[in-house]
């Protein structure tokens, strides 16, 4: 996680079986398995188009992008329309994007953004995300988290005047107690469900001591994207590979309807098998099987 903050900057809780019938969402039809690119971060900014053709070949048909440079307008020297050629070569879509939207929140200034809204569109995505946001921004209060919601909002609004919709992604940072509530909580309260949708990071919410479950009772409709990755059973600090490790990810399923879940990304952060596409795979072959 160390290297991903620092890329966009230049308690564990372990679910149990639940027995629950599987949401509507599920039986009508199949849904299509994403991947966040940051699970390929080591191989893909040396061979864009060989590791997206991987990609499709491991049954994807969704990917959810990271790493854009304003100022070269590209995806690790390929230029934003050659990215999305090599996407629909392989059949893929980019229908989410992570992009660092700290400079904005801080200063308001529209350079970058305007050059994220513009990618955003070339590639035909639905959502640009917040992915991370710097120490300086979140502070150390509710207050802090209450300004950091305005400045949310105000890029939604951005997002929205250009035909996007701007998601917010979390660690376990925002799950920091204030009082009877914490950051999470008072971003959810914060911001306005008709601007700002939230992609919850299933581990992270469960590492930092939340089950995914409540907040979908608590807040139903506001979790329409997910990161689904795995916690290693023996090390809290590690992923797995899907239905390998220790979160319940049935049960977690089985309530899309009630989260909002229009779709879902794959995510492998750290503890890689020797293999990273291999590993990929795996993951991809039990959501298929067990999951959707």
């Amino acid at each position: 996680m160390n290297k991903r903050r620092e890329f966009l900057i230049n308690s564990g809780l372990v679910l149990g079986t639940l027995a629950i019938t599987p949401s509507l969402a599920f039986t009508t039809k199949k849904r299509a398995i994403g991947i966040q690119l940051w699970t390929l971060r080591e191989t893909l900014p040396k061979d864009v188009k060989g590791v997206l053709d991987q990609v499709a070949k491991a049954g994807f048909t969704e990917v959810e992008t990271f790493g854009f440079s304003p100022k070269d307008n590209a995806f690790f020297g390929t230029s934003v329309q050659d990215f999305k050629a090599i996407l629909d070569a392989n059949g893929l879509k980019a229908t989410s994007n992570h992009f660092d939207f700290n400079n904005y929140i801080k200063t308001g200034d529209l350079s970058d953004l305007k050059s994220y809204i513009a990618a955003a569109k070339v590639l035909g995505s639905e959502y640009v995300t917040i992915p991370y946001i710097i120490p300086e921004l979140r502070g150390t209060s509710a207050e802090d988290y209450k300004k950091l919601a305005v400045g949310i909002n105000k890029v939604a609004q951005q997002c929205q005047a250009a035909g996007l919709k701007l998601a917010y992604h979390n660690h376990d940072f925002e799950f920091t107690k204030f009082g009877n509530t914490n950051g999470y909580e008072i971003l959810l309260n914060e911001t306005d469900p008709k601007l700002v949708d939230f992609e919850l990071d299933l581990y992270w919410a469960v590492r930092a001591g939340h089950n995914p479950l409540d907040l979908f009772k608590q807040h139903p409709g506001r979790f329409t994207m997910w990161h689904v990755k795995d916690m290693d059973k023996a090390n809290k600090e590690l992923n797995a590979e899907i239905g390998k490790g220790a979160i319940d990810f049935k049960a977690i399923f089985a309530q899309a309807k009630l989260s909002g879940m229009k779709r879902f990304f794959l995510e492998h952060e750290t503890n890689y098998t020797p293999n990273p596409l291999e590993s990929i795979k795996t993951s991809f072959d039990y959501i298929a099987k067990n999951l959707i």
